[in-house]
């Protein structure tokens, strides 16, 4: 059987770390876990899987720890988490299966990023990274934040999810902006940006309520087109945010129907131009929005994926529009398809008692 070590770079993750190398400590040969300045119990932690418990002298740039932790692995493959991820249990056993019929001909496998939950926790938001590498290929990160993993080759798409847990930190707020003054660092310094540095700055700036410099940035990457694709498709859809932060609807609209230019429509996309005309009361083009975001398909790429724009939403959306322009049987009938997917919701359930009123004053 081939064997994996687990690589991983860490500070402060007193929090977390002890369930992140707990529920993948059953297939790892090996732990090299590399602290970038802990105060807290972290390495204590890290020592009870591994003896491998490695400083590095933290100097601002993620990839350069990351690489000096790949240098230490010595197993066949290479898996690499955060230490707030966890393997659940029923991907475990699939990462078990997969451990035992690793092919030679595949350089790398990707799993699924599971990031947010809603509150049944079911997955809302997800995307493919490749998590487990052939440690022959000798691949690199990228990029001193917001990195990643410069894989080629063939690659693998498994069906094994990575949960990632953010929400058991309880101390988020001491790091909130340590990656937007990384970027503004290497501005001050002159660095040149790369157009992935100008996207995941953009996205900082954004998260840091800085809106009109945030637009700016996200225009520039766009402007290089050299960007990842799905990149480019996101920087149009938080552009809109922006936009509607500012309270500006028009170019909020002009920035979704953008992502257009480069591929078919994400149904995130069509469900916020919905959003926009139902906020208008012009139902009928919400309509043809929202019924466009439950027929299109999307692929398995590895781009960001919100389910409910593909499933839940619309039909609720599409529930109240049709009420509103009268048509009580397709109505109910989308209500009907929400409840599949929610059936605790309270909006949905706040339908379904309107529902049962309306029907039974008719019959009476």
């Amino acid at each position: 059987m081939h064997t994996v070590t687990l690589c991983m770079i860490v500070k402060n993750e007193e929090e977390v770390l002890y369930q992140c190398l707990n529920s993948v400590k059953e297939i790892c040969d090996e732990m090299i876990i590399v602290d970038t300045g802990s105060t807290d119990k972290t390495k204590e932690i890290a020592r009870q899987f591994t003896e491998k418990v490695i400083d590095f002298k933290w100097i601002d740039d993620f990839s350069a720890a990351r690489n000096f932790t790949f240098g230490h692995a010595t197993m066949d493959y290479i898996l690499w988490l955060d230490a707030d991820d966890i393997l659940l249990i029923e991907d475990l056993k699939k990462f078990k299966i997969l451990k035992t019929n690793l092919d030679s001909a595949f350089d790398a496998y990707s799993m699924i990023y599971n990031i947010a939950f809603d509150e049944y926790g079911n997955p809302t938001f997800s995307y493919r990274r490749n998590r487990l590498v052939k440690r022959v290929k000798n691949f690199k990160w990228v990029g001193p934040v917001h990195e990643y993993l410069d894989v080629h080759g063939t690659i693998f798409p498994t069906d094994i999810a990575i949960t990632h847990r953010k929400t058991d930190k309880k101390n988020q707020s001491i790091q909130s902006d340590r990656n937007l003054k990384i970027y503004e660092k290497r501005l001050e310094k002159g660095e040149e940006f790369t157009p992935r540095d100008l996207f995941y700055y953009a996205n900082e700036l954004k998260d840091h309520a800085q809106f009109l410099k945030s637009i700016s940035f996200y225009e520039k990457f766009l402007a290089t087109k050299k960007g990842w694709i799905e990149d480019e498709i996101r920087a149009c859809i938080n552009m809109a945010m922006c936009y509607r932060n500012l309270g500006n609807a028009e170019k909020e609209k002009e920035s979704l129907v953008m992502s257009f230019i480069y591929d078919l429509p994400r149904p995130e996309v069509t469900c916020r131009l919905g959003d926009l005309y139902t906020n208008k009361r012009n139902f009928k083009k919400a309509i043809t929005w929202y019924r466009l975001a439950l027929e299109i398909e999307e692929d398995d790429h590895q781009g960001f994926r919100q389910i409910a724009y593909s499933t839940w939403y619309p039909h609720l959306q599409l529930c109240y529009c049709f009420w509103e322009i009268g048509d009580v049987e397709l109505s109910l009938k989308h209500h009907e398809k929400a409840k599949i997917y929610r059936p605790n919701d309270s909006n949905v359930k706040k339908n379904e008692e309107f529902f049962r009123t309306y029907f039974k004053n008719r019959s009476e």
